[in-house]
C-alpha cells in the first residue's frame, strides 16, 4: 500500500471517529447546561421580555424536547448519515446555510492572516536561519518572543487606536469590504508570523548545517542554487505542518478578535448558539469544525508526502535493494 493510500485510509477512519465523538460530546454538554432548554430557545426567538411559560411550553412541544436523550441523539445520527444537519432552533434557517455564511467569513479572515504571516515570517526566518548567531538572528528571537507574549485583544486595540482613531486610515470594525479585513487579519498575522519565523529559522539552520548541504557547495553550486535545489524542500515539511494547524485554528474562529472587530465568523456564532441553547446549530457547527481539521491535516499530509525529499531517498533505496 502506498503512503498516499495509507494517509487517505487513516484520515477517513479519523473523520468517522471525530464525527461520533464531537456529536456525542456536544449533545451531552448542551443537555447538561443548567436552566430550562425550552425557555432559552424561546428567549432566543422572541427576546427575554416576550418569553413566558406558555411560549416555553410551545417550544418544548414543537421541538419534542420531552423525548429521551438517547432517541434524540440517534435521530441526529440518522440525519447526519443523510447529510442533513437540520434547522436552527432560533432563526429557523437550515444549519448548512448558516454555517456556509459563517465559515466563509472565518476562512476569509484566516486566509488573509496566513498570507500576511507567510509574507512576513517566511523570508525573515530563512534570512536569519542562514545567518544564525548574527545580530538580526538575535533580534528575531527577542521580537518573536515579545510578539507571542502579547495578548491578541491588546494588539487589536492598539491597532484600532493607531490606524482607525489616530490616522483614520481603516475602519475600527465591520464586515464586507477589504478595508474591514486588514486590521483583524493583521492582528492575527503578527503573532503567527513571529512563530512562523522562529520555526522557519530553526528548519533553515538545521538544513544549512547538514552534510548534504555542504556536499552541494563542494560540487560547485552557488548559495542560491544550493538553497533552492537542496534546502527549500527540506524546510517545507515543518513549515507546512505548522501553517496547516494554525489555519484550522484560525478558521475555527478566534472569538476575541472576531468580537473586537465585529467579524461574523464561525467561532463568534458558536458562542451565540451555545448561549441560546441552539442544539442543532452547536452540533452542526462543531461537526463541521472537527471535519475541517481532519480535511486540512489530510491536505498537509498529502503535500508533505509529495515534496519531502526523504521519501524519494527511501524509494530509491528500496528500489536498489529489490534489484540486489
Amino acid at each position: 500500500m502506498t503512503r498516499i493510500a495509507r494517509i487517505l485510509g487513516f484520515r477517513l477512519i479519523q473523520a468517522g471517529v471525530v464525527a461520533l465523538i464531537v456529536g456525542a460530546a456536544t449533545f451531552v454538554m448542551m443537555r447538561a447546561l443548567p436552566g430550562d432548554l425550552a425557555f432559552r430557545i424561546a428567549a432566543g426567538r422572541y427576546g427575554y421580555d416576550n418569553t413566558t411559560a406558555e411560549a416555553a411550553a410551545q417550544v418544548r412541544d414543537e421541538l419534542g424536547l420531552d423525548q429521551g436523550p438517547l432517541l434524540a441523539f440517534l435521530s441526529w445520527i440518522g440525519d447526519i448519515v443523510r447529510f442533513d444537519l437540520g434547522r436552527s432552533l432560533v432563526s429557523g434557517e437550515t444549519i448548512w446555510s448558516e454555517i456556509i455564511h459563517q465559515l466563509g467569513a472565518s476562512l476569509q479572515l484566516a486566509g488573509a492572516a496566513v498570507l500576511l504571516a507567510v509574507l512576513i515570517g517566511l523570508p525573515v526566518g530563512i534570512w536569519c536561519g542562514l545567518r544564525a548567531g548574527s545580530t538580526a538572528d538575535r533580534l528575531l528571537i527577542l521580537l518573536s518572543s515579545a510578539a507571542r507574549a502579547l495578548p491578541q485583544f491588546l494588539l487589536g486595540l492598539v491597532l484600532i487606536v493607531i490606524f482607525a482613531v489616530q490616522l483614520r486610515l481603516l475602519p475600527a470594525a465591520g464586515y464586507g469590504d477589504l478595508k474591514h479585513l486588514l486590521l483583524p487579519a493583521l492582528t492575527l498575522a503578527l503573532g503567527l508570523a513571529a512563530a512562523l519565523a522562529r520555526i522557519t529559522r530553526e528548519a533553515t539552520h538545521s538544513v544549512a548545517q547538514s552534510s548534504y548541504y555542504d556536499f552541494a557547495r563542494w560540487k560547485g553550486l552557488n548559495d542560491s542554487q544550493v538553497f533552492f535545489r537542496h534546502g527549500l524542500r527540506n524546510i517545507a515539511p515543518p513549515v507546512l505542518t505548522y501553517l496547516g494547524l494554525q489555519f484550522v485554528l484560525l478558521a475555527e474562529g478566534v472569538v476575541v478578535v472576531e468580537t473586537i472587530f465585529g467579524w461574523p465568523g464561525i467561532g463568534h456564532a458558536l458562542i451565540h448558539a451555545i448561549f441560546h441553547r441552539d442544539v442543532p446549530m452547536v452540533q452542526g457547527t462543531a461537526l463541521v469544525m472537527g471535519l475541517g481539521f481532519v480535511l486540512v491535516n489530510t491536505m498537509v499530509d498529502l503535500a508533505i508526502a509529495r515534496i519531502d525529499p526523504r521519501d524519494e531517498r527511501q524509494n530509491m533505496n528500496r528500489t536498489v535493494n529489490e534489484h540486489d
